[in-house]
This record gives C-alpha cells, structure tokens and sequence, in this order.
C-alpha cells in the first residue's frame, strides 16, 4: 500500500532518506514524534543564541554579549517540550547549561563576530526543481568583502572523520543550489562552523558541484516518489541504528513496524497484522 508524498524537502529530510528510508517514512510521513535529546535541545538554544548575537550591531557583538544572548535563548526555551521532557536533574541541567556556554565561548575562536556581514539569520529558502519543492533554513547568509555570498551552517556536535565529511557537506552544498535558485548567485564559499572543537569545514562550490548537487537531489525525490508509491521504505541497518528512537521498530531488528503507531501514546489504534476473527 503506498502512502502520500512529502510536499518537499529539506537537507535533513534528504540526509534521513539517504540513511535509511524507513527511519525517513517514520519520520517525515508518518510524523512520529521523538523524545528530545540533550545533544539536540543544546544544539537549538545555541543556534538561538548566535542568531540574536547577529542581530545585534557589529560593534556589540562581544562574549558578554553572547553570554547575555543565550540567557535569553535560555528563558525562551524553559517551558518548551525539548527542555521540560528532557527529565534532567539539578546537576545535569547545570552541566546542560554550562556545556552550552562552553560552545558560545569556543564560537569566538573561529571567527570575529564584529567583522561579519549577515544578510540573513535562520534565512527560509524554497526552490522548485523539476517535480521537487526544494527547502531549506540557512543559520547564516553573509556577504563577503568582495560582495560574495558566503552560507555558514553552525555544528555543535563531534567533528566528523574524514570518511563521513562529505556526507555532512551534503547540507550546505544544497543550501548552495538554493541560493543560485532563489538569488540567482552561486555562493563562493560554504561552511560549517564545528564549535566542539572548534574546527571550521569549508567548501567552494563550483559549477560541477552544484550541478551534482541538483542532480542527486532529484534522484533522490524519484526514489522517495518510488516508495511512497509502492510502500516500500526499507531500513538501512547500520551504525546508526542505536542511536534511531525508530530501532525497536525495525525488522532488521526484529521488530514491527506496524508497532510503530504506538509512539504517538495512549488512545493509539494500532492494525493487528491478522484479520480479527469473530467467534462463531
């Protein structure tokens, strides 16, 4: 039995298929919801952080001014699900907290916020291509000295081997191709911003790569459109698998999909793999 398109896609969405499309169909179709992760909700109040820091004038964009930043981002995000849910104790969310003021101090050691020229903060991007609506959120568009388009993509999680690198510049090479589509202009430089380490990844995008780009993106909408067609979303096991809410779920694990609908709580009706027989 097939099931309904996706009205587009994003870099994550497209990352997800590529990983395992029945973890992208649990996902992004059936729109399961998911426990939050420390790793995760940490990650989005620092992003809030860094978007209100370039908002500001350049000139006041200091540590003080960051710190400041992500005590707000803190108090917008009390009462929020990835917060409240995430069930930590008094010295975890301390450490929670701390961890998060270690990634806006090490953000310093990559570049000088001053000297940046942001034109777009958290910037939503769509483009259609062929059959596919094409999305993205870029965390920063900036324009260089030269008036360049420069996409910057902050990471705050390990930095990737060199064997998963490019896996993980899939993102903003997408981002690339949503520039030239909307803009008309191909950025002249890609980035992501690791503040773990802190380490910066950069990429120039050319015609080719852009190109390929395009070209992978629409293969893989023809393969979403595939599956959703004929209902075939087969998991990719792999070491990704225990780190995937979805894994109880999994054949490849030993589980049922079926099962799945569970995650949305009580009340849930979930379809017996068997006609229900009624007693004579």
């Amino acid at each position: 039995m097939g099931v309904g398109l996706p009205m587009s896609l994003s870099p994550s969405s497209v990352s997800a298929f590529k990983d395992c499309p029945l973890a992208f169909k649990f996902g992004y179709l059936d729109r399961l919801p998911q426990p939050p992760s420390p790793a995760a909700s940490k990650g989005t109040m620092v992003h809030r952080a860094l978007e209100l820091l370039h908002d500001r004038p350049a000139a006041e964009r200091t540590i003080d001014a960051a710190l400041a930043d992500l005590g707000r981002a803190r108090i917008e995000m009390a009462d929020h699900p990835d917060i409240t849910e995430l069930e930590l104790t008094d010295d975890e969310l301390d450490r929670f907290h701390a961890q998060a003021e270690e990634l806006v101090h090490r953000y310093f050691l990559l570049e000088d916020p001053t000297k940046v020229h942001a034109i777009g903060l958290e910037l939503k991007l769509a483009a259609t291509i062929g059959r596919l609506t094409l999305r993205g959120i870029i965390d920063r568009l900036d324009l260089d000295e030269d008036g360049e388009l420069i996409v910057t993509d902050y990471k705050t999680g390990a930095v990737p081997s060199e064997f998963f690198e490019q896996s993980r510049m899939g993102g903003v090479h997408i981002y690339a191709l949503l520039c030239e589509k909307v803009f008309g202009k191909r950025p002249a430089r890609v980035q992501l911003l690791y503040l773990s380490k802190p380490e910066a990844i950069i990429a120039l995008p050319s015609e080719q790569s852009v190109r390929g780009v395009e070209r992978k993106t629409t293969a893989i909408w023809t393969a979403v459109e595939r599956a959703c067609s004929t209902g075939d979303f087969r998991p990719n096991p792999g070491r990704l698998c225990d780190y995937c809410t979805f894994k109880p779920y999994c054949p490849a694990h030993g589980g049922d999909p079926q099962l799945a609908a569970e995650l949305r709580g009580p009340g849930t009706v979930i379809a017996p793999s068997l006609p229900l027989l009624t007693p004579a």
